[in-house]
């Protein structure tokens, strides 16, 4: 385990200072919109654009690694992204900012998949669970440290863009002096919505409002909270919270449903996920501390439902589907992630700030309701069936959940029910 990280240093150097640049990168979005007097509806088509582009990037981007290999790309991307935090700064207009989201989405859908096929290569199978709850915590770390750097400097002036591009450019260092060959790479086919659908409803359905939820919080989060009157320094701590709270979470919530039927943990997360979501609207006008808290727990329960779903799926399928499950998976998780910042500030324009928590409560409520749904109708997988549970970011690639070709042939192949 020290071994591999001592190897790939380089990587986790690299997501981290992407990490921060991101994590900063959104919220200044967020807060400078509303400082320019965008609409609530204008900046979620803003911000919704970012996800619009990661969609287009997961089918176009590893044809193109294929093509021309990790680190020309790595490079290649690494130069939009910083291109095109510094034109947001430049150029202040709603479409031109849409365009530009929609193109650092593409660009960091290839950032993060070459850092992760990269780590799935440099891993074990004894390994690659370990690396993975450290790739978590280097890039939920990253996004809250990078909250604090919107206090560093006006979101009304250039300064907190050109720190953001000088992150992204530092990512680039390290990973392109990296003495480990890059690793082969296959693009992998996916299995269709409907087959997974079949093995799993609750696994698609339950990632696609993982996507959506997350989306919003992190799109949106932001303008939520200068509408209840945060200052810029509160909205960094507000943000990081959420972050932090799944960093401390996530660990816990795998072992737990590692030993017990996963949907009951999916369950339990998403009507968590409901309530706390509920308390924001209570608690926003108490002390700060209070709403921190809330927005900690809030972290610690949606964050992980999109690692349990993807679990979940896995419990479900044969070992060779795994790949291509994951990426259709992915996919999903983009499609409601697009989807999700558009729909809160339409209804936000309709009902005020409570629209942002009415939407996400209804939203959280329904994945636990479809849970309930799926326990009643079908029985759950033996536990001596179960794999282990996935421990990654609410956003991530098709690759790191991938095991090795060995692994794929000491698995049993039997039959898996749905579920």
């Amino acid at each position: 385990m020290r071994q591999t990280i001592a190897k790939t240093w380089p990587l986790f150097f690299g997501i981290a200072m992407m990490m921060i640049g991101n994590g900063l990168q959104g919220t200044l979005l967020g807060v400078r919109a509303t400082i320019e007097g965008f609409s609530v509806m204008t900046t979620g088509v803003i911000m919704s654009a970012y996800y619009v582009g990661f969609f287009l990037g997961s089918f176009y981007i590893p044809r193109i690694i294929s093509s021309v290999g990790h680190i020309r790309v790595f490079a290649g991307l690494a130069s939009l992204a910083s291109t095109t935090v510094l034109v947001h700064g430049i150029i202040v207009e709603p479409i031109s900012w849409t365009l530009i989201r929609i193109f650092t989405g593409f660009s960091y859908a290839g950032l993060f998949l070459v850092v992760e096929s990269w780590l799935n290569d440099a891993s074990s199978n004894e390994t690659r669970g370990k690396i993975l709850g450290v790739y978590m915590v280097v890039t939920y770390l990253g996004m809250a440290l990078g909250q604090g750097l919107l206090n560093l400097a006006s979101p009304d002036d250039i300064e907190l863009f050109v720190i953001i591009s000088i992150l992204v450019s530092l990512a680039l260092l390290p990973i392109s002096l990296i003495k480990r060959p890059a690793p082969d790479f296959s693009v992998n086919e996916t299995i269709s919505i409907k087959n997974i659908w079949k093995s799993s409803p609750l696994g698609i359905f339950g990632v696609t409002l993982a996507g959506f939820c997350s989306a919003c919080i992190f799109a949106i989060g932001p303008v939520f909270a200068l509408e209840i009157g945060l200052s810029n320094a509160s909205i960094s701590g507000f943000m990081a919270a959420f972050l932090i709270g799944c960093v401390i979470c996530q660990m816990p919530v795998a072992h737990v449903s590692d030993i017990m039927d996963r949907r009951k943990v999916i369950i339990v997360l998403a009507f968590a996920s409901a309530v706390f979501t509920a308390l924001l609207f209570i608690v926003s006008t108490m002390q700060i501390w209070i709403l921190f808290c809330v927005m900690a727990l809030l972290g610690g329960a949606s964050l992980p439902i999109y690692g349990q779903c993807i679990s979940h799926v896995n419990d479900r399928l044969e070992p060779a589907q795994f790949v291509a499950a994951s990426g259709t998976m992915l996919l999903m998780n983009g499609a409601g992630a697009v989807v999700g910042p558009l729909s809160v500030t339409l209804i936000m324009q309709i009902f005020g700030v409570n629209g942002f928590v009415a939407i996400l409560v209804l939203v959280f409520l329904a994945i636990g309701a479809f849970g309930i749904y799926r326990s009643m109708k079908v029985k759950s997988v033996p536990l001596a069936e179960q794999g282990d549970s996935i421990i990654m970011p609410a956003r991530g690639s098709a690759v790191l959940i991938a095991a090795d070709d060995e692994a794929l042939e000491e698995v049993s192949s039997s039959k898996k029910p749905s579920i």
